[in-house]
């Protein structure tokens, strides 16, 4: 096989040997190792993400669960806790929970209005006693929970809950919790 150069020199190759006779070198392999290594590694992030959604959901329930008993306390404390005679009422709204209108002084029974973690939104459902005022919130989830056993015993119902929107933070003052 004869290559002329730039300058226009001839240049002789040993390899005198048609390409078709030529033994296939390892390019063929490699590119077969490169594909099956690429989808290994997709399934094993396929099984790696599916397994931190999990772990996050778990996360979620759990501040689910504190952050719906800490509403559901603030309210109890503002039902048992107004001025004389003004006690035994419900909170008109969530926000009566950060500044109890009732008193002259500040008087907190939440720190904050936590969101729902478990809804982009982070709105609550609103449970309403019958004259409006709110004795309770919820997850407006649709979503299967992991969570189905070992809650707290005044969330022992939550282990028949088939979504989240059934898990109920209620204050009820004829059962006091």
């Amino acid at each position: 096989m004869v290559c002329l150069t730039m300058n226009g020199s001839h240049i002789r190759h040993e390899n005198n040997t048609p390409p078709s006779s030529r033994k296939a070198g390892p390019n063929g392999f490699t590119l077969l190792a490169v594909l099956f290594m690429t989808t290994v590694f997709g399934i094993s992030l396929m099984g790696a993400n599916h397994y931190w959604r999990t772990m996050i959901k778990r996360e979620n329930e759990k501040e689910l669960l504190f952050r719906g008993d800490q509403l559901r306390k603030g309210i109890k404390s503002y039902y048992q806790g107004g001025v004389r005679g003004r006690s035994g009422f419900y909170p008109p709204t969530l926000e009566a929970l950060l500044k109890d209108p009732r008193s002259m002084t500040i008087k907190r029974h939440v720190r904050r209005i936590y969101r729902d973690p478990m809804t982009k939104s982070g709105e609550w459902g609103i449970i309403r006693d019958k004259n409006g005022k709110i004795k309770g919130v919820f997850s407006k989830s649709r979503e299967k929970p992991l969570k189905v056993s070992e809650f707290p015993r005044e969330y022992a119902r939550f282990e028949t809950a088939l979504i989240y929107s059934e898990w109920r933070f209620v204050y009820d003052q004829a059962t006091p919790k």
